[in-house]
C-alpha cells in the first residue's frame, strides 16, 4: 500500500472507530503528519485525559501509553509499536522503591513520568521535564528522592536550595551520551546560533547551553525568539516541527547521537495495523492504576 493510500485508510478508521492519534515530538515525520495532537509528555498526558474519543492510538513508548491508560481507564489505549520501550524507565523498579521507602520513610519520592506504572504507584508525585521545578517547589518535605533520571534531577537540584534531593542513578541513553566538547564544536561551526538543550543532558552540556527545557519548551522558545539560528540538543524528532513551524530559521542538531531508536519504531504501517485490528492494547492492573493515578493527579493539579 502506498503512503497516501495508507493515510486515507488511517483517516477512515479514525472516523469509524472514534479514534484519535497522539504522537510525541520524537516520532518520525510521517507519524507526526497523521497525528491529531503532537507534544511532550505533559501535553500528551493532558490530552489523553481531556479528549472524548473512545480509542487512543499512542505513538510513543510504553510508559507513555501506560500513563494514558492510568488517566483514562475507560478508553482503549493502543501502542502501535508494542516493543517501543524506554531503557531509562527500566533503570528503577517498584521493588527498588519499596526497599528504599522502608529505610527512608520520611523522604518524598518524586517520579519522572519516564517510568513504569508500578514505579509510579510507589511514588508520591510524578513530574515531567517541563514541570519538574514547579513540582519540587510544591513539596513541603525537605528530603526528596528523584527517580529515575539523575540528569533532570541534578538540573532541578541546582535550582532549589531548601531541599535535600537524592538522585537515582538512571539516565536517558540518548541525551546522556552527548558530551560538553560536542557543544563547543557545534558553537565553533555555528557561532551565531543559540544552544537549546533538554534537561536529560548531563551537567557539562547544560552548563554550556543558552536555554534548557522540555521538547515543547524548546520548540516554543525557538519559535518565539528573534534569533534565526539554533543548535538543538534533544532527540532529532523535534526538528520536524521546528522546521515546519519556522521555515525562515535554521536548526542544527547538536550531536549525531541524538536518536532514540525506540521512538523511531512506530511507522505509518504500525498505525494502520493498530487501527485496523485494534492492536496492541495497553492494560494496567486496577490496584496499581489507582495508586499510580494519585501520583499523576497530584502532578496535573500543580501543572
Amino acid at each position: 500500500m502506498q503512503p497516501n493510500q495508507m493515510i486515507q485508510e488511517i483517516n477512515k478508521f479514525k472516523k469509524e472507530k472514534d479514534a484519535i492519534i497522539l504522537a510525541h515530538n520524537y516520532q518520525i515525520p510521517e507519524v507526526q503528519q497523521v497525528a491529531d495532537i503532537i507534544g511532550d509528555s505533559l501535553a500528551l498526558s493532558r490530552a489523553a485525559q481531556e479528549v472524548n474519543n473512545k480509542l487512543i492510538v499512542f505513538c510513543g513508548v510504553h510508559f507513555m501509553a501506560e500513563s494514558a491508560k492510568i488517566l483514562s481507564p475507560h478508553k482503549k489505549i493502543l501502542l502501535p509499536a508494542i516493543d517501543a520501550g524506554c531503557p531509562m524507565a527500566d533503570m528503577v523498579t517498584a521493588e527498588d522503591l519499596i526497599e528504599y521507602k522502608t529505610k527512608n520513610p520520611d523522604t518524598t519520592i518524586v517520579c519522572y513520568v519516564n517510568s513504569s506504572a508500578e514505579v509510579k504507584a510507589e511514588s508520591d508525585i510524578c513530574c515531567t521535564s517541563s514541570n519538574a521545578l514547579k513540582v519540587i517547589k510544591s513539596i513541603n518535605s525537605k528530603k526528596i528522592l528523584f527517580v529515575p533520571d539523575q540528569n533532570l534531577g541534578n538540573y532541578i537540584k541546582n535550582k532549589v536550595e531548601d531541599k535535600e534531593i537524592e538522585l537515582w542513578p538512571g539516565f536517558c541513553i540518548t541525551h546522556h551520551r552527548v558530551k560538553g566538547h560536542e557543544v563547543e564544536r557545534a558553537k565553533e561551526l555555528h557561532p551565531d546560533a543559540e544552544v537549546l538543550v533538554h534537561p536529560e543532558c548531563n551537567d557539562e552540556v547544560i552548563q554550556r547551553a543558552d536555554f534548557v527545557g522540555s521538547t515543547s519548551q524548546i520548540i516554543s522558545y525557538a519559535t518565539n525568539s528573534d534569533k534565526t539560528k539554533f543548535i538543538i540538543g534533544t532527540e532529532m524528532g523535534v526538528l520536524h516541527k521546528l522546521e515546519t513551524d519556522n521555515p525562515d530559521k535554521k536548526f542544527y542538531l547538536l550531536s549525531t547521537g541524538l536518536i532514540c531508536n525506540n521512538m523511531k519504531k512506530t511507522t505509518l504501517n504500525n498505525i494502520y495495523e493498530s487501527l485496523k485490528n485494534e492492536q496492541y492494547e495497553i492494560h494496567v492492573e486496577e490496584e496499581i492504576r489507582i495508586k499510580a493515578l494519585k501520583a499523576l493527579d497530584r502532578m496535573l493539579e500543580i501543572s
